[in-house]
């Protein structure tokens, strides 16, 4: 019979308990670094990369990747592939994780899931931010208007037939309109560019 796993205080499979636990929330329950290597190597604990712990047993949605990322890089916002995929926009399947990060900043680097960074200015890089919660965790993610805008500012990266499938996607799934569309198309300048093909669906 297996051994059943044996969990320090304040850390259960309870419905709502927190999915990625971090240094700090061992820190806070009063669990030393060395309790929590142990657990690791007992099983009790999952390190799904550095600093990010999970429960054996834990249950995750289709979007447990952005959860991670969002865990380790919590300034970074996701956006245009992996946006897409959130918002059910195309047929898109990133095997990274797309995210924004302001111009300025420190090039996050993370060691597990791999992630794909596009730098982004101000206004760009605040406009269209919506704030989700996924597997319990507090993730940033750019609007379906927005990250279609972002598509085609950066169609030389992932290909004008992506961008154009998103917004072919979005306006008949209903995901955005054209005035919201219009709007992010303005912050990310790319008016000239979208006209045509906006005007032709």
């Amino acid at each position: 019979m297996a051994k059943k796993a044996t969990l320090p205080p304040g850390i259960s499979l309870r419905a709502g308990a927190k999915v990625i636990m971090k240094p700090q929330d061992f820190a806070r329950r009063g669990i030393h670094p060395e309790q929590v290597s142990r657990m690791v190597k007992r099983g009790d604990l999952v390190r799904v990369g550095r600093g990010r712990y999970v429960l054996p047993k834990a249950h995750y949605s289709e979007n447990f990747g952005l959860a991670l990322v969002a865990a380790a890089i919590p300034e970074a916002i996701v956006c245009m592939l992996s946006a897409l995929r959130f918002h059910g926009i195309g047929t898109q399947a990133p095997h990274e994780v797309w995210i924004a990060v302001k111009k300025g900043a420190t090039r996050p680097r993370l060691d597990y899931p791999p992630v794909r960074v596009a730098i982004f200015s101000d206004p760009a890089f605040s406009f269209g931010m919506e704030r989700h919660v996924i597997d319990t965790t507090p993730v940033r993610i750019y609007s379906a208007a927005k990250t279609v805008a972002d598509c085609f500012k950066f169609r030389n990266k992932i290909g004008l037939d992506v961008a154009l499938e998103a917004l072919r996607e979005g306006l008949r799934a209903k995901k955005f309109g054209r005035e919201e569309l219009w709007k992010a198309a303005k912050i990310c300048r790319v008016t000239t560019v979208i006209r045509p093909y906006l005007e032709a669906i």
